[in-house]
């Protein structure tokens, strides 16, 4: 059994709902035949989620079904001090949480046909973001 972890740094990006499998992919490296990737986001205010990784409408709609559900500004909100974005990207992100694990089969993300990993990022101008990768598994697949 072995256990790696590594950073993976991932661009900034605007508001919105991210398919960010390749980008993580490929900074994994060589993966384990069999195991479990781990990834956890060090931040409060984007998420983690597995999602439609085909049609873009979906990644619009998610948008569209959290900023209604949590809404910028509301009059509510006492932490305010960052901006109107600020308090509902950290009840978004509460939301959809800030780790994922996926299964390693066959030296590959054992990902489903449809299935794509997402940066949910919360802020109008996220900042670059920095995820935790933890790899558990047998030696590598060359081994």
């Amino acid at each position: 059994m072995k256990i790696e972890q590594k950073e993976i740094r991932l661009a900034p990006r605007p508001r919105g709902f991210h398919l960010v499998t390749r980008e993580v992919a490929a900074q994994l490296g060589e993966l384990p035949r069999r195991g479990l990737l781990h990834l956890f986001a060090k931040h409060t205010s984007c998420g983690l989620c597995l999602n439609e990784n085909a049609d873009p409408d979906v990644r619009t709609d998610l948008g569209t079904i959290f900023d209604s559900l949590v809404p910028d500004g509301h009059r509510a909100y006492t932490h305010t001090m960052e901006g109107p974005d600020d308090m509902p990207s950290h009840a978004k992100s509460a939301l959809t949480g800030v780790s994922l694990t996926v299964p390693i089969a066959g030296g590959r993300l054992c990902l489903g046909t449809w299935q794509g990993i997402y940066l949910c990022e919360y802020r109008d101008h996220g900042e670059p973001r920095t995820l935790v990768a933890t790899i558990i598994g047998e030696e590598a697949a060359h081994e």
